[in-house]
C-alpha cells in the first residue's frame, strides 16, 4: 500500500508538467504531507517527495528580467574565466556599442534590464558569444575576419538575435526541468537510501555550472541558429543595414573556419547557413536601400 501511495505521488508530480507546474507542486506537497500524517508513508519520504514538487514547481516560474540578467552575467563570468577582455583600442570597442545601439534602439525588443553592452575577447580565435543579461563578446580574430560595417552588424545582430529570441534562458530552463525530473527520481531512492532534502537539493543546484558549460562549449541547436540568422537580417533592416552583410560575413568564415573551434565547434557550417539565409536575405534586402558605401570610411578608421 505504501508503495503505491509513492508511486501515484510520483506520477502526479510529473503530470503537473504538462499543466500548471506551480498549482500542482503545491497540490502534491499538501497531498505528501497528508499522507503522512496518516502514516501512510514515513516522513523522509514526505520530505523526499515534497522537494521533488517544489523543484518542478521552481523549474516551471517566470523567469524574470532581473533573473535573465544575472543568468546572463554569471554566463559572461564564466566565459571570462576563459578569455581576457581586449582594451586595446576604447575607440573600437564604442564602435561596436554604436552600431549595437543602432541594431537594437530599431528592434522590438531596445530595452532590457540592464542593457546591451559589447566587449571585445582577446583571442585570435573566430567566435562570438551572447549573454542572456545583454553581455556580447566578440573575438579580435572574428572582427579581423570582416570586410564591412554591413558585416560586423551581422555579427552583433546575430548575437542580439540570440538575446531577444531568448535562447540561453530557454536552454537553462529546459534543463532546469530536466534536473527537477532528476531530483524526483532521486528524492525516491534518497527516501529509501536515507539521503537528506538537504543533499537532494545540492544534486539541484550544482547543475548550475554544468547548464552554462553547455550553453558555452555545445551551442544553439541547429535550428536556434537559423532562427538567429534569420532574426538578425530582419533586424540590420530595421537599422538600415544591407541583410545581405550577414551573408557576406559567412562568406568570409567560410573561407577561414575549422570545425573544430570558435564558430566552427558551436555553429553549423557557414555553407548550410548561407543557404538557409539566402531566402530571408532576399526578402529582407527589399524593403533596405543600400548605403554600405557611406559607412565604409568609418569602418576602416575604426577597425584599422
Amino acid at each position: 500500500m505504501k508503495i503505491k501511495i509513492i508511486f501515484t505521488l510520483i506520477i502526479v508530480v510529473i503530470s503537473g508538467l504538462f499543466i500548471s507546474c506551480q498549482f500542482f507542486s503545491k497540490l502534491v506537497v499538501v497531498g505528501a504531507q497528508t499522507a503522512g500524517a496518516s502514516g501512510s508513508v514515513n516522513q523522509n519520504t514526505v520530505n523526499a517527495i515534497s522537494t521533488s514538487a517544489r523543484a518542478i514547481g521552481s523549474a516551471a516560474e517566470e523567469i524574470t528580467p532581473e533573473q535573465e540578467y544575472y543568468i546572463g552575467r554569471a554566463v559572461a563570468a564564466n566565459i571570462l574565466g576563459t578569455y581576457k577582455l581586449w582594451n586595446g583600442n576604447p575607440a573600437l570597442t564604442a564602435y561596436l556599442n554604436n552600431i549595437c545601439g543602432a541594431i537594437t534602439i530599431n528592434s522590438p525588443r531596445p530595452e532590457i534590464y540592464s542593457g546591451y553592452h559589447v566587449a571585445i575577447l582577446d583571442s585570435n580565435e573566430i567566435n562570438a558569444f551572447a549573454t542572456s543579461g545583454g553581455h556580447i563578446f566578440i573575438t579580435r580574430g572574428l572582427i579581423n575576419s570582416t570586410k564591412s560595417e554591413d558585416a560586423l552588424a551581422g555579427v552583433i545582430a546575430h548575437e542580439v538575435a540570440h538575446i531577444q529570441l531568448m535562447h540561453g534562458i530557454k536552454a537553462i530552463k529546459n534543463s532546469r526541468i530536466t534536473q527537477a525530473l532528476l531530483v524526483t527520481g532521486t528524492a525516491t531512492v534518497g527516501a529509501v537510501t536515507g539521503m537528506n532534502v538537504n543533499q537532494l537539493t545540492e544534486v539541484f543546484n550544482e547543475t548550475v555550472g554544468e547548464i552554462v558549460q553547455t550553453m558555452v562549449n555545445s551551442g544553439y541547436s541547429q535550428t536556434q541558429e537559423y532562427d538567429a540568422d534569420k532574426k538578425a537580417m530582419e533586424l540590420m533592416a530595421l537599422a538600415g543595414y544591407n541583410p545581405n552583410g550577414l551573408i557576406t560575413m559567412l562568406e568570409s568564415l567560410a573561407s577561414v573556419q575549422t570545425s573544430g573551434s570558435g564558430f566552427g565547434k558551436t555553429h553549423p557550417t557557414p555553407q548550410r547557413r548561407i543557404s538557409n539565409a539566402e531566402r530571408t536575405a532576399a526578402n529582407q534586402s527589399k524593403n533596405v536601400t543600400d548605403t554600405s558605401s557611406s559607412r565604409r570610411a568609418r569602418f576602416t578608421a575604426a577597425t584599422k
